[in-house]
């Protein structure tokens, strides 16, 4: 691989980090809402029962839903793996 094609993914590499950050505060902020917790509440929350490993894993797909239904189903996903909101 040549120093351009290296820069080009290194760029690529970087806007599609930067957009799954992006879908992931959002996301965040979302469930907050909907749950009516902070922010942090809802960050801690979905970390604890592995969601934002799961969101960040599967990105690809979750980013073509709409964010009530990922909310949806993220609660789902946290109540199997032992949370309590639903």
């Amino acid at each position: 691989m040549n120093m351009t094609e290296q820069n080009t993914f290194k760029r690529y590499d970087s806007s599609e980090q930067y957009a799954k950050a992006e879908y992931i505060v959002i996301f965040i902020s979302e469930f907050a809402r909907r749950f009516g917790l902070s922010t942090v509440q809802a960050y801690r929350y979905l970390n604890r029962y592995k969601a934002i490993d799961f969101l960040d894993e599967q990105y690809n797909v979750a980013h073509t839903q709409s964010f009530e239904d990922m909310v949806q189903n993220m609660a789902g996903y946290c109540q199997r793996h032992g949370g309590a909101l639903a």
